[in-house]
C-alpha cells in the first residue's frame, strides 16, 4: 500500500458538505495561537472552485468593514473543521471574479 492509497482512503472518510459557486459558505477553521487551539469563522461567497480529488480547492470571499477579503482554501486541508452552506446561490459562470471589483 503507497502513501497515495493511505491519502485517498483518508479523505474518503471526510465528509466535505456539497457546494457550487456562488453559494453561501461559513467555513469553520482551526486557528493555532500559542499552545492553544480554536475555531474561527469565516463566512462569505464562493467565488471559485478548482481541481480534482486530493487537491480540490476553493476560494471565499466576503467583506469586512468596507474591504474585501479573498481566501483559498484546500477541501481537504486538516485547518478546514467543516464547510457549511448558509445560502444557496444561483450562478451563471463557473469563476465570479468579477465580484472582487464591485
Amino acid at each position: 500500500m503507497n502513501k497515495m492509497d493511505i491519502v485517498e482512503k483518508e479523505i474518503g472518510s471526510k465528509k466535505v458538505a456539497e457546494f457550487r459557486v456562488g453559494d453561501t459558505l461559513k467555513v469553520h477553521i482551526r486557528v493555532k495561537e500559542g499552545d492553544k487551539t480554536r475555531t474561527q469563522l469565516f463566512e462569505g461567497i464562493c467565488i471559485c472552485k478548482k481541481g480534482r480529488g486530493i487537491n480540490a480547492s476553493f476560494t471565499v470571499l466576503k467583506e469586512s468593514y468596507g474591504d474585501k477579503v479573498e481566501k483559498s482554501f484546500p477541501i481537504y486541508s486538516p485547518i478546514v473543521e467543516k464547510i457549511v452552506v448558509s445560502h444557496k446561490g444561483k450562478a451563471r459562470r463557473a469563476k465570479l471574479y468579477y465580484l472582487k471589483n464591485r
